[in-house]
């Protein structure tokens, strides 16, 4: 079982040291993890989504290496009974990591290398280290003479043999029974095939740390050649052009003021992330150029620098994502800056018939967003920075596509370099393929965020049931809130900038002693209210009322 371990982690060392020489994506962990998430269905995606939140893609690094080292131990048990056993299961691991690296969508003949060079390693590995397991301190071969002290010692042993003793029968086949073993086992009666001779433990000991300290140092090794693609550097050097047109300052009474709500401008190290990525592209924006064709009357390119030069404006926005389940997480509101989508397209010159932008990512993502809604005036942006910096690499630096009013997986599409315009029949999105509605707008909702669901026991009295509400593009015009299915009362209204944000709602409430069930609904501007029906994310997101379950002392 040793053996195994240890050959997966030589393989697995080497195989991301090499993929830091060529690229870094190419690692058979990465690989294999990219591999699965593709394959892995909406709803099992929305349960890791749901339980392991932002930890999720940690949580599936976790889940492949224990499922590698299930497999590595069964192989590496297989290999020290017969060494072709465990080269074999060796072998069908490096298929699996070669059909997963080279199916990634931005793959080429390179990302083998990685996998191959790992599988290679580890393959040097389990032969050193079976053959130290199976070494033995006084051989025996076949046909020689027994010296006569060991004819002494293998009398003594006779006299003294048990049923599960180990012997030579005479006549019995002498061939080794395991790969790099002297003896044959036989039944007690015969004669012994090596008396006093046991494995050599210290030369597979050795064997075993030098192993791993070689996976060790290629792991961190690749690692760093990794982090040498950093554009944290870049990214903290940048200086952004001012905005053409900026967005005025926050209005008084944008934020309630009350304890446990989410605030007006969600900051950009708690601001959601959900996306397919498992290595963060690391794009520098001095090699970042985004390209836009198919269905237009002349290709554009363009470089960051290129993009810089445009007017760039600012606007508040709420990104939801389609995940969400109802009161869930995966929304926030930030300032962006970008460029305007609409006049690029129109410089292009879009096509009768022109129905999708499929975006794409430099890690292959895409995403489809419909051409009406990015030419319908809203701000839809090409945005370069969040909350008054350049956007994180974790959101998408140096470019990603910002689209209000529609879920993430159709909108928000991060380190982009592509868009095509084309139709919904002639391309299909990454979501959309795998079930997901092709035209995802955001349903009007809202969340309930005091009481939390962390504190959920009250003091009777006057309290504050609070939250925030979305309608995207549309915009909250009310909020409603009932207590144990009782009349709906109206919540007091957060002042907000503009349509395109979420909306802070408060309701005071005189809490009396006992177990209570909250709810909300929000109504927005076009006088749809909020259903009560319950649904799932999938395939166009959730629906329902927002419930919270309080006892009051």
């Amino acid at each position: 079982m040793l053996t195994g371990l240890i050959t997966a982690a030589v393989a697995l060392g080497v195989g991301h040291l090499v993929a830091g020489f060529t690229n870094p994506d190419a690692s058979p962990v990465f690989a294999v993890g990219g591999a699965a998430i593709d394959l892995t269905p909406p709803p099992l995606k929305n349960f890791a989504i749901n339980t392991f939140g932002a930890n999720d893609k940690t949580a599936l690094e976790i889940g492949i290496l224990a499922m590698v080292a299930v497999f590595a131990a069964a192989v590496g048990v297989a290999a020290m009974r017969r060494l072709w056993y465990g080269l074999a299961g060796l072998g069908a691991f490096t298929v699996i990591g070669l059909i997963a690296a080279l199916t990634r969508p931005t793959a080429g003949p390179t990302w083998a290398v990685p996998v191959l060079a790992g599988a290679a390693a580890g393959a040097v590995a389990m032969v050193l280290l079976a053959r130290a397991a199976h070494a033995t301190g006084v051989p025996v071969a076949r046909g020689a003479p027994r010296p006569a002290a060991l004819a002494e010692a293998a009398g003594a042993a006779e006299a003294d043999a048990g049923p599960d003793d180990i012997f030579w029968e005479p006549g019995e086949s002498r061939e080794p029974s395991e790969p790099g073993s002297s003896w044959a086992p036989a039944r007690a009666g015969g004669l012994p095939a090596q008396v006093g001779a046991a494995p050599d433990r210290r030369l597979f000991l050795v064997t075993s740390a030098a192993a791993v300290a070689a996976a060790g140092v290629s792991g961190l090794a690749g690692r760093a050649l990794a982090e040498r693609t950093s554009v944290s550097r870049a990214r903290a050097a940048l200086r952004l052009p001012a905005p053409v047109t900026r967005v005025p300052g926050l209005p008084a009474g944008v934020n309630l003021g009350i304890r446990g709500l989410s605030p007006f401008v969600t900051p950009n190290g708690s601001f959601y992330r959900v996306d397919t990525a498992l290595l963060l592209p690391q794009v520098a924006p001095g090699s970042w150029q985004l390209r836009i064709h198919g269905m237009v009357g002349k290709e554009i390119t363009l470089s960051f620098h290129d993009l810089l030069r445009m007017p760039l404006v600012e606007d508040w926005i709420t990104l939801c994502c389609v995940s969400n389940p109802v009161g869930g997480p995966y929304i926030g509101n930030a300032k962006w800056l970008g460029v305007k989508l609409a006049p690029l397209l129109r410089a292009a010159g879009i096509r009768a018939g022109a129905e999708q932008l499929l975006c794409t990512s430099v890690d292959g993502f895409t995403s489809g967003t419909p051409v009406q809604t990015a030419m319908d005036g809203r701000d839809a942006l090409l945005a370069v920075a969040m909350n008054g910096a350049a956007l994180p690499v974790a959101h998408g630096f140096p470019v990603r596509l910002v689209v209000p009013g529609l879920y993430g997986y159709v909108s928000a599409c991060k380190w982009i370099t592509d868009i095509k315009v084309t139709t919904f029949a002639a391309e299909t999105a990454y979501w959309a393929q795998r079930g997901w509605s092709q035209q995802a707008p955001i349903k009007t909702e809202s969340r309930i965020d005091v009481p939390s669901l962390a504190n959920t026991n009250l003091q009777r009295g006057q309290t504050q049931i609070a939250g925030v509400a979305w309608a995207q593009h549309k915009g909250i015009d009310a909020v409603e809130v009932r207590v144990d299915r009782g009349p709906w009362r109206q919540a007091r209204l957060a002042v907000v900038p503009g349509i395109d944000t979420w909306r802070q709602w408060a309701l005071a409430w005189d809490a009396t002693p006992g177990n209570h069930v909250i709810e909300a609904r929000a109504t927005d501007a076009t006088g749809y209210t909020q259903t009560g029906a319950q649904a799932p994310p999938e395939p166009n997101g959730a629906t329902g009322y927002p419930t919270i379950t309080v006892t009051v002392q």
